[in-house]
């Protein structure tokens, strides 16, 4: 930050230089002596334009070369530095005090008041403006101590907001991530499983046919090819899955499988939470296809964490309703009046990706899954097909 700043702040004496060159020629062609004197005129305008230029460089060195222009005027028996000597002088302690470290540009300012004081106390005695020296050029020093510092606090507000914005939008892909990979394990774990049980119907078809079929090698062949298929495919879930599984997912092999059965207890969970939760179930609960059983069951955990999330301390109403060809799931809560409870479930999702990972899952099986308002509370409704071929 502070090479940052150091490189930054060198156009300040570079811009000011040729403009008090100027402005000093102005005064000294305002000043009689000073009109008369060709090299008087040469030397204040090449005097404060040279130390701004090295300024840029050593600003230490040039808050001082420019305080010499009084007593070098002193010296020269000509008029005092003027307003723009003031200007000059102003000027180059703000910028040490920007520029330096405080305890360079404090010995560097009290360098230049110091020339100026003894000069003025050697020449004119003490008078009104021994005071005012130092009364006016600390305080250049301070605003530009000033201005350093907030430009420091803006640079590492700036990096706090990027380092912000940067872990925010790590965790929006890690929590994307994992919801992708748990429903992408799911899904493969129930794929496997189906697959495993169709490639043991497959052998105990090829099986019990035994004798029919002599002679019929076609036959034979297209079901041990099925099988063989069936085998490797399993071997290739099995490995993906063991991919997308994370550490410890083997740790309570044992663990009852989520099913949309088992909603109750997802229910008693967040009821013990602190949410008040009532289930309802219409039409006639059947076994559903094992890859969409799993994901019902997640939609209704996430939803429900999601009402413990924003409406703690409140009612909600889940209600499942097994139609003829489709399963439907609301969850409904009244908006929640109370502090906001630890997540439910394990679930690691936050913020937004809660709904979205509900509608991968809705979606992955033609499903829909939409949200709303309802009074001061919020809907979920969950539509997902089961006459689609998921087994």
């Amino acid at each position: 930050m502070l090479r940052r700043l150091t490189t930054g702040h060198r156009a300040f004496p570079l811009v000011a230089a040729p403009v008090l060159g100027v402005l000093g020629v102005v005064e000294a062609v305002a000043d009689p002596e000073f009109r008369e004197d060709l090299g008087l005129l040469v030397l204040v305008a090449g005097w404060f334009a040279g130390w701004f230029l090295a300024m840029a460089r050593w600003p230490a060195v040039g808050v001082v070369g420019v305080a010499f222009f009084y007593p070098m005027t002193a010296v020269l028996g000509a008029p005092g530095p003027g307003g723009t000597g003031l200007i000059a002088v102003m000027l180059a302690t703000g910028y040490a005090g920007y520029a330096l470290e405080a305890r360079r540009s404090l010995v560097a300012v009290t360098v230049a008041v110091l020339t100026f004081v003894g000069t003025d106390i050697a020449v004119h005695g003490v008078a009104w403006d021994t005071v005012f020296f130092p009364a006016v050029f600390y305080p250049a020093r301070w605003v530009g101590r000033l201005v350093r510092r907030e430009q420091e606090r803006s640079a590492e507000l700036v990096e706090m907001a990027a380092a912000l914005d940067a872990q925010r939008e790590a965790s929006v892909q890690a929590a994307a991530r994992e919801e992708r990979t748990r429903i992408a394990r799911e899904v493969h774990d129930a794929v496997a499983h189906s697959v495993s049980v169709m490639t043991l119907q497959i052998g105990g078809l090829r099986r019990q046919l035994g004798s029919l079929l002599d002679g019929r090698d076609t036959e034979r062949d297209v079901l041990l090819g099925l099988e063989r298929l069936g085998r490797e495919t399993v071997e290739e879930l099995r490995a993906l899955v063991g991919i997308l599984r994370e550490p410890g997912y083997d740790e309570a092999p044992t663990a009852p499988q989520p099913s949309l059965a088992r909603a109750g207890d997802v229910v008693d969970d967040v009821r013990a939470a602190g949410l008040d939760v009532r289930l309802e179930v219409s039409g006639e609960p059947r076994e559903l296809p094992k890859a969409l059983d799993i994901s019902a069951y997640r939609i209704v955990q996430e939803a429900l964490t999601n009402c413990l999330r924003h409406a703690p301390g409140g009612a909600a109403t889940v209600h499942v309703d097994y139609g003829h060809d489709a399963v439907d799931i609301r969850v409904v809560d009244d908006g929640g009046r109370g502090p906001v409870p630890a997540t439910i479930g394990g679930s690691a999702t936050t913020g937004g990706h809660g709904l979205v990972g509900m509608t991968e899952r809705a979606q992955m099986f033609g499903g829909t899954l939409s949200t709303r308002r309802v009074g001061s509370g919020f809907e979920v409704h969950a539509h997902l097909p089961t006459n689609r071929s998921h087994r």
